[in-house]
């Protein structure tokens, strides 16, 4: 037998994009023929789409980590990575989609409603892509961004038109067996349904899907039974029919308790008042089932509540109860709102908007947030200078270097972007224009840099191994 699967834990990370390629096109007669580095591939992302031939989220349940492919890295002679394979999960028809905290993130309804909810890393830009009048051959190249990686909880609430409701026993499986081609589970003791059914019910011209939800019982709003798995199944059924068992010898029973007892069930639940509903009065093949049956006929017509007196053993009043339900489902469905395409929604960015932002920290840094900075650190070699130089440069044009003296940073002052952190020095590249040098080095660097160059300490190297003469004691010829 099938397991059932109705909610998971899913941990989705979205392909990381290729680094760009550094390279140098050479050949015969030609050994500098300018940059050539390819672009790198982006990362595939992870996409949630409902099929309808999926019924429950099991295989999430034994695969809870679904990752994306990686972009590929560019190479030489301007060929671009390959692009990452997006990975396509199926989800059943009517999964929620939410944060670890409870929020919704989608409610995917309907054959074929995708989700993005991973997006793949960009690939780096080649050295090729980043040459410009000034930089003609750039030593660098930017590097790949890592996928998005989500935590996101997956809740099966089945889409049905009409919900089956009431105690263990009461007859729910029997009934949804004998109007629609549903083949459930079948027992003569309690919770023998642990997992909702659906069946197609047809009336005439009228088609309509009828869930038939595990037993309820006192306290399933605070989950006693399993009652909140149940009750889930409910949230998005259209009509809902009490299904009573009119021949039931337990004390205490009786229709209108076991009405009363499952009505303040859904109401602790919420969300569940303006359903309309109907009473099925089951087991009337019973001489106990039908004297009760038209002992509660005028009390529930007091209530404004429709009932049918049913027998699924003998299919006694089944015609009556499923055109009723037929009439209600058709109601509701008129009555619901039309629904409209996606409109795709424009919003520019405003005139002052300077796309990040400069906010002091307790530890006396400062933080700088927005998406361009953030993206332009994380595609950064920090490995190299002039990619350095690159960035600092990139930084300066949008305004971060304004916007930070502005906000008081002073030289040294300790500033964050994404997950780096840099010691502030503006006078590195203030009024100082890009000088091409050596490939992978940036001058403006190495004039700040207390360090000694490569070729400074080789000449003091040379210098300490030199050995005296008579004619120079010292050695400092």
């Amino acid at each position: 037998m099938t397991t059932f699967v109705d909610r998971v834990v899913l941990h989705v990370l979205a392909g990381n994009g290729g680094h760009g390629c550094v390279s140098i096109h050479r050949e015969k007669f030609k050994p500098f023929g300018g940059p050539d580095g390819g672009n790198g591939g982006h990362g595939g992302s992870v996409t949630l789409v409902v099929d309808p031939q999926v019924h429950t989220l099991l295989d999430f349940h034994f695969r809870p980590h679904a990752k994306a492919e990686n972009g590929k890295g560019g190479a030489g002679g301007n060929r671009d990575g390959a692009k990452g394979a997006d990975l396509v999960l199926k989800v059943p028809n009517g999964t929620s989609v939410q944060s670890l905290d409870g929020e919704v993130l989608a409610d995917l309804v309907g054959a074929g409603t995708s989700l993005e909810i991973a997006r793949g890393g960009r690939g780096g830009r080649g050295n090729a892509a980043l040459a410009s009048a000034r930089r003609k051959a750039p030593g660098f190249a930017e590097l790949g961004e890592p996928g998005e990686q989500l935590d996101v909880v997956l809740e099966l609430k089945s889409v049905a038109d009409v919900g089956l409701v009431g105690f263990p026993s009461a007859g729910k499986s029997s009934l949804i067996s004998v109007i629609s081609a549903a083949r459930p589970r079948i027992a003569d003791y309690p919770f023998t349904t642990l997992v909702p059914n659906l069946g197609v019910v047809r009336a005439d011209e009228h088609t309509f899907t009828v869930a038939d939800v595990p037993g309820l019982i006192p306290g399933a709003a605070t989950g006693k039974g399993l009652g909140l798995e149940f009750l889930r199944h409910i949230e998005r059924c259209a009509v809902l029919a009490h299904v009573v068992d009119t021949a039931t010898l337990e004390p205490g029973r009786d229709p209108l308790a076991d009405i009363d007892a499952i009505e303040a069930e859904l109401a602790a639940y919420g969300g569940l008042a303006d359903r309309p509903r109907l009473v099925v009065l089951n087991k009337i093949d019973v001489p106990d089932g039908r004297a009760m049956a038209e002992l509660v006929r005028d009390d529930l017509a007091a209530r404004g509540l429709r009932a049918f007196e049913v027998s699924t053993a003998t299919r006694e009043g089944l015609r009556e109860l499923t055109y009723a339900l037929a009439e209600l489902v058709a109601a509701a469905r008129a009555a619901a709102p039309e629904l409209e395409p996606t409109r795709i929604v424009l919003r520019p960015a405003a005139v002052d908007d300077a796309g990040f932002t400069v906010e002091p920290v307790a530890d006396g840094g400062y933080r700088v947030r927005g998406s361009r900075p953030e993206r332009w650190v994380r595609q950064t070699n920090f490995d190299n200078d002039e990619a350095v130089g690159f960035l600092a440069d990139r930084l300066a044009r949008l305004g971060v270097e304004d916007a930070l003296a502005k906000a008081g940073a002073e030289p040294g002052a300790l500033v964050r972007i994404g997950s780096w952190e840099f010691d502030w020095q503006p006078s590195h590249f203030a009024d100082v224009e890009y000088v091409p040098s050596s490939r992978g080095t940036d001058v403006r660097l190495e004039e700040q840099s207390s360090r000694a160059s490569a070729a400074q300490r080789l000449a003091d190297r040379k210098a300490r191994r030199q050995r005296p003469t008579e004619d120079d004691p010292d050695g400092s010829r």
